[in-house]
């Protein structure tokens, strides 16, 4: 099973030695969004709120660009800095979600790229 990278607009560039996201069979694995605008490459949104909702579009850019929705996602990995900011991020990320929800891991780390707030990992399905 061979692997396809891709590569869109509609999420930031990759800021480092990985793709945006790769395609293995009917697995889509998206790597983290931080709250950078695709157009400019800056840094979205100085709350963790504002920041979530830039990330969240960031990985709908991403899954709209091979066919897929928010709906697809089966997975999502959460890197927060403040784990006291659980209730405010879960408040905007299960807006742009509908249940069933993804499986879900939510994990406080000390420092993220770029001094992000929050970054956002997940794995889609094709079928």
């Amino acid at each position: 099973m061979g692997k396809e990278i891709v590569q869109t607009d509609k999420a930031p560039k990759a800021v480092g030695p990985y793709s945006q996201a790769v395609r293995v069979g009917q697995l889509l694995f998206c790597s983290g969004q931080i709250p950078l605008d695709p157009t400019s490459g800056q840094m979205v949104g100085e709350s963790v709120e504002q920041q979530t909702t830039q990330v969240m579009n960031n990985i709908r850019g991403l899954l709209e660009s091979t066919g897929l929705g928010l709906h697809s996602i089966v997975k999502s990995t959460i890197f927060i800095k403040n784990m006291g900011d659980f209730a405010k991020v879960n408040e905007v990320y299960s807006s742009f979600l509908k249940q069933p929800y993804p499986a879900r891991s939510t994990v406080e780390v000390s420092e993220l790229p770029k001094g992000a707030l929050i970054e956002i990992e997940c794995i889609a399905s094709f079928s």
